[in-house]
């Protein structure tokens, strides 16, 4: 077993693990008061001062922070160290507002890359595996982690980025890539491309870690058949240091959060109330180890439940369920709340393809909505009758899933723009 299975602290008891949160935490406060202007004036607000945080239980006391508040410090305003210790900086691959730019010292870097190596571990990684990261690298977060990580464990690491599929496939074959670690949009395109191509029997792949993009147990199911893996879920952000924060082990039934380094909490979206473990609300981050850009409270608008239940794999880490929608990006039509994670799902219920794209609009002070989905090559050369009829099947189903009326366009394979990054599922002309 790698050593990026750390028993003593991955299966560290519940009470040794919030010892070590509790020490980690009261110095992470002291450090952003003594280090963040921005964050001490909001504690100040607050009339919160660091001798007040002892323990986690004293974690509610801290203010709340959000997106806005790291554009309204862009770009230096969350630094918690002089610039000429920080080594790498890396960015949003947001599209709207100013980008959130987060800095690591080395020794950011060195933890966030045992991270990613607990991750890789986690999904069967040894020396022995040839790891191919076909995430984009850059100021995106995703091809640096796993890269780094795929480094702390031993393994051959192929740093191919992202796009060129023709590269992609001859390097997974020639060298034997073992570990496939992108988005699940791309996963699933290079699944298409493999199969169009009768490669299958030359791919060694036994595993994917994917992440970045919401995906549903379906596209998993999906993936996993096609490539003939197993598909692990990878959870983080950019803002608390990009993937790792949270992975899949082999039991599948939600993410172990590396406690050691961030502590979670669930609120109310609507009142930043914290909520019991067990119930469904909005994922809180706190970063106890980071230097550069040490958040406190950041809220991450994902939706999920933590549990600590017993896990098979012998981890201890609190579990965070695959996020069920977000709290600021969800949808509202008609009155209606809608997660594209549910139309995805019937569309795959209903055998087809995971590209697709929604489109909302407001006509005559009306909502609409319209998906665009891609028709199975065979429908292709279907009559206009054919194609009308599935149409309406469709349809039907995507109301009955989520109570509202939807129109659907089928289009032709592969007419619908495949995503190299975080795949563009959503157009809302209504904010325009």
């Amino acid at each position: 077993m790698s050593k990026y299975f750390q028993p003593e602290i991955e299966t560290m008891p519940y009470e040794d693990i919030r010892a070590l949160q509790n020490e980690r935490l009261v110095k992470q406060v002291r450090h952003v008061w003594d280090n963040v202007p921005y964050y001490r004036k909001r504690m100040e607000e607050k009339g919160v001062a660091p001798d007040d945080i002892q323990s986690i239980d004293d974690l509610h006391k801290l203010p709340l922070l959000c997106k806005d508040d790291l554009r309204e410090a862009y770009p230096y305003g969350l630094m918690g160290t002089p610039m000429s210790q920080c080594v790498r900086i890396h960015s949003t691959s947001g599209t709207t507002g100013k980008r959130v730019v987060a800095f690591y010292t080395q020794h950011d870097v060195d933890l966030w890359e045992d991270c990613c190596a607990r991750a890789i571990v986690a999904a069967g990684g040894t020396e022995e595996d040839v790891v191919h990261v076909a995430y984009g690298y850059g100021l995106f977060t995703g091809g640096a982690g796993l890269h780094g990580g795929s480094h702390k464990v031993g393994s051959l690491t192929l740093p191919m980025s992202s796009g060129n599929t023709d590269r992609q496939l001859q390097f997974m074959t020639d060298l034997g890539s073992t570990i496939l670690c992108c988005t699940p949009s791309y996963a699933a395109y290079l699944a298409e491309s493999i199969h169009e191509r009768g490669l299958r029997d030359q791919i060694k792949l036994k595993a994917g870690i994917f992440g970045a993009e919401a995906w549903s147990e379906n596209m998993r199911h999906d993936i996993e058949d096609k490539l003939g893996i197993k598909a692990y879920d990878i959870y983080g952000l950019t803002e608390t240091s990009g993937p790792g924060v949270a992975f899949e082990c082999s039991e599948q039934t939600g993410m172990h959060i590396n406690e050691d380094h961030f502590i979670a909490e669930i609120i109310d979206p609507d009142t930043g109330e914290v909520l019991p473990e067990g119930s469904k609300g909005e994922l809180v981050f706190t970063a106890i180890t980071k230097e550069a850009f040490p958040l406190l409270r950041y809220r991450t608008r994902d939706i999920c439940i933590l549990t600590r239940k017993k896990c098979s794999c012998g981890r201890t880490h609190v579990k965070m369920s695959k996020p069920m929608g977000r709290s600021d990006d969800m949808l509202i039509i008609r009155g209606v709340n809608v997660f594209p994670s549910q139309i995805e799902t019937v569309l795959l219920q209903q055998g087809y393809p995971a590209n697709y794209q929604i489109v909302v609009d407001r006509v005559n002070n009306s909502d609409t909505l319209e998906i665009m989905v891609e028709m199975q090559p065979e429908m292709f050369s279907d009559s206009l009758a054919k194609i009308a009829a599935a149409e309406k099947s469709l349809v039907a189903a995507l109301k009955s899933m989520l109570g509202i009326a939807a129109k659907v366009k089928l289009v032709a394979p592969k007419t619908i723009a495949r995503s190299e990054g975080k795949a563009v599922r959503i157009i809302d002309n209504r904010k325009i």
